[in-house]
């Protein structure tokens, strides 16, 4: 009977896995609302679960898991969740209700259906209007004003913004859209006064028992703590000597600015990208996006971006600009991967080659220098120019000519020679700023932090050096348990002191970076993956004692995550946050999720040690997996906290903790995946090192379809989590 119930529980946790997977792919082929009509909102997908869960409960009442507490919380946690997500499914509504200004309504439209609901209340929109980020016109905030009443004596006013929720009789509404003339504003409205309760109950338990569960003398994951073969050892490696980075060319160079002009010209404030900026900033990324490197020979980004202003003929025939596509290096007649300006011609490229093109031409008329700031009186803020913008009547001859030609001056000084007074110029120009718009520019210091931040950062250099110190020990470690040597207490000593250099270097980029941009470091994929960087080292340097070879994973998982950071954003742009991305919640979720990738990846590394190990030293590969399930426990926890805060977090800013897109989707895929391994006793072949391991290494694909393969292959409203 009781392997009965174990095979059909599992198996129906298989068979939904595998739904998943697939509904994931139809979903690509026959697009989201077929696959939310027949998969993922139809009877027999919310059948299969019920049955499911059904059956995992009997399994679990018969094993008698009620007499290990915080084990059964855990699993009843699930249940809960489940059975929140039922009531919602039955009973819940949402819709979108569109206001206009001034106007009452008190029906909504139903998601789906589309047909119209009454509210037992009616809500009038008095104003909407849009917050931007001082000094900019890049939006912080959506904020409708409302009035609701459903009586004389019930009424209320109340602010709708993002992350800000109106609750009133069961309803809650949500901030979703506005109108083109900002004279309406479309309110996301959900309706589910049970479904809430219950998956939230369910959410607070899993919490609770997790934390609980570490402390259980009786658990698993204590039980692997006081495993026998995690006996302190140490770790020998080799070391390569660190490369230098970004060497100089000596290469005659074109004509630019002086070094000590194009300081000057870096320290000028700039609107650029939906923020104020230093014009440094600009230069690096105008200088990655067409070179795709931070210098030119040996011409800084500042003189690369100066050179194209106002030496702009002698840069055309300069064979500088980057083509990534050999389709494009074929139409323009190419040998090598880069190109001349004087190369292009009218036949169509791909998108990435012509905005290469369009980048020069816009630094080359200046209409890239948004370097003048003005008091705008039609909006009642501050605005940015550039030389060519159109400027309004009412500033007045000898500020419209101060805009207009002073780049034009600083040119005339430029091919004169008179490097002195170009450097005057730049400094009233700084002074200019100053006094036209102090109350928004960004403070001193945060200025230098940012300037100092793309001189500093070097990914590219730092991830190589990591991965050649990782290789090397990885290496080194797995022959020395093969041959059966003793340790090395200077080379583990060397190491853990070339770790607390990667952590120390990281820790102040990251730092610099979320003061830089206001906000934790969590908002693309560069960011990310910088950070699983800085998990991996610090892990690492925390638990190495206990466990020696996560030395030489430490520097490798470190290593190959700065590189895809590299890989997948060759152009980090700093900006501001959307505003529905402005929350901790969302800062929390992402952190959760990146240490359970982390730790997926450490075992998958270690797991290819131990599968190359349990052909020459058996108790070596024991060892490693014993390591490896130590990991498994805080990594898959952590996923879980980590998906479920992710789920309160869309709640809260969309009204639905739960919408089947392929990043979620695939996040769930991956929990499951891990979490039959946490069932050994269920599954006894995985107590064997070499079945251990090899699971280690196949699961974590569904980590790298998770991260990658949903963003290039499938698709969805997530970009890079």
């Amino acid at each position: 009977m009781m392997k009965v119930l174990k095979y059909v529980s599992f198996g129906l946790l298989a068979v939904l896995t595998a739904i998943l997977v697939a509904a994931t792919v139809a979903e690509k082929i026959y697009g989201s609302s077929a696959i939310s009509h027949y998969v993922y909102g139809a009877w027999w997908f919310v059948a299969l679960w019920a049955v499911a869960a059904f059956f995992s409960a009997f399994f679990i009442w018969r094993r008698k898991l009620y007499r290990k507490p915080f084990v059964f919380a855990l699993h009843t946690s699930f249940f809960l969740i489940l059975a929140g997500a039922l009531v919602t499914w039955i009973f819940g509504k949402q819709g979108h209700l569109h206001l206009r200004a001034d106007g009452a309504e008190a029906t909504y439209f139903e998601n789906g259906a589309g047909q119209a609901e009454y509210l037992p209340f009616s809500v009038r929109l008095e104003d909407f209007h849009v917050d931007c980020y001082p000094g900019t016109q890049t939006p912080m905030d959506y904020v409708s004003e409302l009035f609701v009443r459903a009586s004389c004596r019930d009424s209320l006013r109340a602010t709708v913004s993002m992350n800000r929720i109106l609750r009133f009789k069961g309803y809650r509404f949500y901030q979703a859209s506005y109108d083109a003339d900002m004279g309406g504003s479309t309110l996301a409205v959900s309706h589910d006064p049970w479904g809430i309760g219950i998956t939230y109950a369910g959410y607070l338990l899993l919490f609770l028992s997790m934390m609980a569960f570490f402390f259980d003398s009786k658990s698993g994951f204590r039980a692997l703590l006081n495993h026998p073969v995690l006996r302190r050892t140490l770790c020998v490696a080799a070391l390569l000597p660190v490369f230098a980075y970004g060497r100089a060319s000596t290469d005659a160079a074109p004509p630019a600015m002086p070094q000590n002009v194009a300081q000057e010209w870096g320290k000028l404030h700039v609107y650029y990208n939906g923020r104020i900026c230093p014009l440094s900033t600009l230069a690096h990324d105008f200088c990655l996006k067409v070179t795709k490197k931070d210098h030119y020979k040996n011409l800084t980004a500042e003189q690369v971006l100066s050179g194209w202003t106002f030496f702009y003929d002698s840069w055309k025939n300069e064979p500088i600009i980057y083509i990534k596509s050999k389709q494009d290096r074929k139409i323009l007649g190419l040998e090598g991967k880069t190109a001349r300006l004087t190369d292009f011609n009218a036949a169509p490229l791909s998108p990435r080659s012509e905005e290469s093109f369009a980048l020069i031409n816009m630094v080359s008329n200046q209409g890239m220098f948004r370097i003048f700031p003005y008091f705008d009186s039609s909006i009642q803020a501050i605005r940015w120019a550039s030389p060519v913008d159109r400027l309004p009547a009412y500033l007045g001859q000898d500020t419209a000519m101060f805009i207009r030609l002073s780049l034009n001056y600083l040119n005339e000084l430029l091919l004169t020679q008179n490097y002195d007074e170009a450097v005057s110029l730049l400094r009233k120009i700084g002074v200019w700023q100053q006094r036209q718009a102090a109350e928004v520019l960004p403070s001193g210091a945060r200025f230098s932090a940012e300037r100092f931040y793309h001189r500093a950062n070097r990914p590219l250099g730092v991830a190589v050096c990591l991965m050649l110190v990782g290789f090397a020990a990885f290496i080194g470690y797995c022959r020395r348990m093969a041959a059966h040597r003793a340790p090395n207490r200077l080379w583990e000593r060397l190491l853990a002191v070339l770790l607390c250099f990667g952590l120390a270097y990281l820790s102040v980029m990251l730092v610099v970076r979320a003061w830089v941009c206001g906000h934790l470091p969590f908002s693309n994929g560069y960011e990310t993956m910088q950070m699983i960087a800085w998990f991996a080292l610090l892990a690492t340097l925390l638990f190495y004692r206990k466990a020696d070879f996560l030395l030489p994973l430490g520097f490798l998982v470190s290593g190959l995550a700065m590189l895809v950071s590299m890989m997948g954003s060759s152009n980090p742009q700093i900006t501001p946050l959307m505003p529905v991305l402005s929350s901790p919640l969302l800062s929390i979720h992402v952190m959760l999720v990146m240490i359970s990738y982390t730790l997926f990846a450490f075992m998958m590394l270690n797991g290819l040690a131990g599968l190359w190990l349990n052909f020459r030293h058996k108790e070596a590969s024991m060892r490693l997996a014993v390591v490896s399930r130590l990991m498994l426990y805080p990594a898959v926890f952590t996923l879980a906290a980590g998906i479920f805060i992710g789920a309160i977090w869309a709640n809260v800013s969309w009204g639905r903790y739960w919408g089947w897109d392929p990043k979620e989707v695939w996040a769930l895929i991956t929990f499951l995946v891990y979490a039959f391994a946490l069932h050994e006793k269920s599954f006894p072949s995985l107590n064997r090192p070499a079945v251990f391991h090899a699971f280690s290494v196949i699961a974590f694909l569904c980590v790298l379809i998770t991260y990658f393969g949903v963003n290039f292959l499938l698709g969805g409203m997530h970009g890079y989590v």
